[in-house]
Parts: structure tokens; sequence; C-alpha cells
């Protein structure tokens, strides 16, 4: 169930994020409240998951998907560009989330 909540609390994470970027600083209402309520719930829904999994763990799934995520819609839904020092980057946080999850398991 753990994971499972910070699933959501990753998705809320990137869903605020993105909203952020359409808030054209906090002059947009619905884009803002949209980032506001997305952080809460991603923050409530990430205090829920520390009951089950390691603070360490759950951080380094969190921060490390919800920053790929990010970076992956930039690219693909927000004109960004992708450059192999982008790509270097994705791939070494996803690396790093993996090997502190690996570490964690023993």
């Amino acid at each position: 169930m753990g994971y499972l909540l910070l699933a959501g609390a990753i998705a809320a994470e990137v869903g605020a994020t993105t909203a952020m970027k359409y808030s054209d600083g906090f002059s947009r209402l619905g884009p803002s409240l949209v980032t506001v309520l997305g952080y809460v719930v991603s923050f409530a829904l990430l205090a829920q998951t520390l009951k089950t999994v390691s603070v360490g763990t759950a951080y380094a799934i969190w921060a490390g998907v919800g920053t790929a995520a990010i970076a992956t819609i930039g690219i693909a839904f927000l004109g960004e560009g992708m450059t192999l020092a982008k790509a270097t980057g994705i791939a070494l946080i996803i690396a790093g989330v993996v090997v502190l999850n690996l570490g964690g398991a023993h």
C-alpha cells in the first residue's frame, strides 16, 4: 500500500509542477490553484507513505521519478530540446534510484 500512495504522491507532484509552468508566475488563478493543491496532496500522500516505506527509499523514488517525469514532459510536450546531457542526466537519476533501492533491500 505504501508504494501505491507513493505513486499517487509522485503523480500529484508532477501534475503540480506541470501546472506551475502554466501559472505564468502565479499570475493565472486556475493553474496556480492546481499547483498549490497538487503539492498539498503530494506531501500528504508522501507523509502517509513514510508510515510503511523508509524515508530514504521513499524520497529517492519520489524525487527521482518526479524529476525524470518532469524532464520527459518538458521534452515531449513543452518544446524543450533533448540533448545528450539531458538524456544522460535522466538516465543517471533512474540509475541512482535503482541503486538506492537495491542497497535498501538488504
